[in-house]
């Protein structure tokens, strides 16, 4: 099988390709995705693609694997960071990892490399499974590192075509692996960071693009001024932490894009908005829909799952009703679905209704 790895040059990919490449069922080729901007915004910060690339190189030369640089830039900028910019200026939350994983690197890079090769891998903590009706995309073993909220926009197509040898390793697992197989990244720290920025700081990039823009910071039921913010594009609901109040923890609980008005509560007053509604739009299905209206969702990338229905509302929006509350809902991400072990798909995030 001829099968294209995506190496970043962290310790998840390069044990990946180490794993294809011991069970001897691969020919591999690894690929390091260039992206828009890690030259044009260096300046920023500490962004060293060059590390990245040297790890990515090193794992490659001594597994015998050989590796290509392509550049994605144009691609980057079109498909994901100028929807997220878009989505900021708007007082949403983007997801851009999901974006990036749907248009790039199983959208952009596999029209790149066309009928070249049969299957493409990544260091995904997801599995692959054959259904009855298509393939299926299944929960790793490791509950803490599972990533199918980050694929879970993901076509049938592009799933078919997909690979993630990581699916039934730990992370414990994968550092004793990188270890094991001599590997240049089994000691590199993991990286946090959002895909399209390297290692950017995420208030620069957006320093960089939207600027600062001095606002107020009032309480959401009093309506009374606690302070003032730089722009309400550098915050989501439910954040806690950058607001340099007194008195807290604060938290976000809404945004007035009009008058760049921040609205917060204190810690005690959270679950008085809190919702157990959510309406999303743009409900995508990776294998088709579910049978059952009680499924479980994943607001957030983490290992916390809630019970929920979901019923149509009007036009093509759903509405999710949620069986616990929860305070850090933010329109402009995505409500990503379960059943059991199988991540069924996702839907955008339009409105979070409070409870109350």
């Amino acid at each position: 099988m001829r099968t294209a790895v995506l190496l970043s040059g962290g310790v998840d990919s390069s044990v990946a390709l180490a794993l294809l490449r011991r069970s001897g069922e691969h020919e591999l080729t690894a690929f390091y995705l260039k992206i828009w901007l890690e030259d044009e915004l260096s300046f920023l910060g500490d962004c060293p693609w060059e590390d990245d690339l040297r790890y990515a190189r090193a794992c490659c030369q001594h597994l015998g694997v050989p590796l290509e640089v392509m550049p994605l830039q144009g691609e980057y900028l079109e498909q994901v960071v100028e929807p997220a910019l878009a989505e900021l200026r708007a007082g949403r939350t983007p997801s851009p990892d999901l974006l990036c994983n749907r248009r790039i690197k199983f959208g952009a890079f596999l029209d790149r490399v066309g009928a070249q090769f049969d299957s493409v891998a990544s260091g995904h903590y997801a599995r692959r499974i054959r259904g009855q009706q298509g393939w299926l995309l299944g929960r790793a073993a490791d509950r803490v590192k599972d990533q199918t909220y980050f694929l879970a926009r993901l076509r049938q197509d592009q799933l078919a075509r997909g690979c993630f040898p990581l699916g039934d390793c730990t992370k414990l697992e994968v550092r004793r692996l990188a270890a094991e197989f001599g590997l240049a990244t089994a000691a590199r720290p993991d990286s946090q960071g959002i895909c399209f920025l390297g290692k950017i700081r995420y208030r620069d990039f957006v320093r960089y693009h939207l600027g600062e823009r001095l606002g107020e910071i009032r309480h959401a039921r009093t309506g009374c001024l606690l302070g003032r913010h730089r722009g309400y594009w550098y915050y989501t609901i439910g954040q806690r932490f950058g607001l340099g109040l007194g008195g807290g923890p604060w938290y976000v609980v809404a945004k007035d894009t009009d008058t760049n008005t921040l609205r917060v509560v204190h810690r005690d007053e959270l679950g008085e908005f809190s919702c157990t509604t959510l309406l999303v739009d743009d409900v995508h299905w990776i294998c088709g829909p579910p049978r059952h209206h009680r499924l479980e969702v994943r607001l957030r990338h983490g290992p916390d799952l809630t019970a929920c229905e979901l019923h149509p509302d009007q036009g093509s929006r759903m509405r999710v009703l949620l069986a616990r509350p929860d305070p850090g809902v933010a329109p402009g991400q995505y409500a990503v679905f379960y059943a059991r072990q199988i991540c069924l798909g996702s839907g955008l995030i339009v409105a979070a209704l409070p409870d109350r």
